[in-house]
């Protein structure tokens, strides 16, 4: 559990939005710009479909691996001067992960994708409740454009990595013949440039900070309540259809026909399109006395349009896309909204969200993970569409116990 602390003095609050949407948008380029070169990383370092597997799976399975490292960071250094730490390792892990393939081979890029993957779960579990104490009479539309500027840089990564790849690889042919390295590596490695200026843009949040004292067993009484664990279980289950997409949709449309470019694009739109319903998912929810309605609309655009990039003619993919990419902007904006709605105080809305991140992104990795085995042992596609229904009718049972008008049990006063 994650107790934020009050600054020394009050921070401005359009400085303070403006720091925080930076955040937001680093919390998923680690993860979207390796799908977009992925068969370009497999042929250059002879990877199977399996290892494509596990090095799409790494980054989520490190942020929930993660997320109980937030609450020793806040005790020591206090929420902001965590979140600052885990910026600058993201940089560094972003800068070095494609280039240590030189010095200490593919273990080093497996080794930098954790990483990564475990400063983005340490913020993530921070900024919800970062939110719900410097806005706490905006909850909602904060979670909207907190989520808006994540998938902006998630959608970035997406679309624009394999064509950064491509420019990058007339340069290398025009001016490094036989250099050790390949376009790939400089196209991931651009991703550090957004880490580093959010984290100079972070640098007035730590003036004022101090340790927090985060009682230990704030977060013990959760684990006993049947309704977190299904907001935990429900943000892990739409969460491993997002990183299935994040991880292998490029893939799978290349091999149905399209251009690496097209791929990514068609990833790109996926993801920008999830800011309509990122913002509208959690403004309507949170005016209704009941979630499960919202919940189960979203789910089923979700699955809808993942069965029908998997299966429908690739003619019509461009539908399918913009079905997928209004559906799961819907699932994780409601997701997020549900760790404030399901909590009494902010407390308890901190400690939700380190339960259901923690829990939800470890769940949520064997996504992606599976999608690579499964396509190994069957060489192809098909079977994935029975994975992905499996677990969206598994998102959807939960989201029926988690969108019920109700709340866990408060943990104030828990020591």
């Amino acid at each position: 559990m994650v107790l934020l602390s009050t600054s020394a003095m009050p921070r401005p609050s359009v400085l303070t939005l403006v720091a925080l949407l930076l955040v937001a948008l680093n919390l998923r380029p680690a993860l979207t710009s390796v799908s977009p070169v992925l068969g370009s990383i497999a042929e250059a370092l002879a990877l199977s479909p399996s290892w494509q597997g596990i090095l799409t799976t790494l980054p989520v399975l490190f942020l929930g691996l993660a997320a109980p490292l937030a609450p020793r960071l806040v005790r020591r250094i206090g929420p902001e001067r965590s979140v600052f730490a885990a910026l600058v390792v993201l940089a560094l892990a972003l800068l070095a992960r494609p280039y240590v393939v030189t010095t200490v081979g593919t273990a080093g890029l497996f080794l930098g994708t954790a990483v990564a993957g475990s400063c983005i779960g340490i913020i993530g579990v921070l900024l919800p409740g970062i939110v719900k104490r410097d806005f706490p009479r905006r909850v909602s539309i904060m979670t909207g454009l907190y989520t808006v500027a994540l998938n902006l840089g998630a959608s970035a990564a997406a679309g624009t990595t394999e064509p950064l790849r491509q420019a990058l690889g007339r340069l290398w042919q025009d001016a490094s013949h036989g250099a050790s390295h390949g376009p790939w590596q400089g196209a991931l490695a651009f991703w550090l440039l957004p880490a580093v200026i959010a984290a100079l843009c972070w640098l007035p949040q730590l003036k004022g900070t101090k340790p927090v004292r985060v009682p230990v067993r704030l977060g013990a009484r959760l684990r006993h309540d049947p309704l977190a664990w299904q907001v935990s279980l429900f943000m892990g289950l739409q969460s491993s259809l997002a990183y299935i997409v994040f991880g292998w949709l490029p893939t799978i449309l290349q091999d149905r026909g399209l251009t690496a470019v097209t791929a990514g694009l068609a990833l790109s739109v996926s993801i920008l399109l999830q800011v309509i319903t990122a913002i509208l998912a959690p403004w309507i929810g949170s005016r209704m006395r009941d979630q499960r309605a919202v919940l189960v609309g979203v789910m089923a655009l979700t699955l809808v349009g993942l069965l029908g990039c998997l299966y429908a003619p690739i003619a019509s993919i461009w539908l399918w896309i913009v079905i997928l990419g209004l559906g799961q902007g819907g699932t994780f904006s409601m997701a997020l909204t549900l760790l404030a709605l399901r909590a009494p105080d902010a407390t308890t809305a901190a400690s939700l969200s380190a339960m259901a991140q923690g829990i939800g992104y470890t769940l949520a990795a064997m996504g992606p993970l599976l999608v690579g085995v499964l396509h190994d042992w069957g060489g192809g596609w098909n079977v994935v569409g029975i994975l992905v229904s499996a677990i969206a009718l598994g998102a959807l049972v939960m989201a029926l116990g988690a969108g019920r008008h109700r709340q866990v049990a408060s943990t104030q006063g828990v020591d």
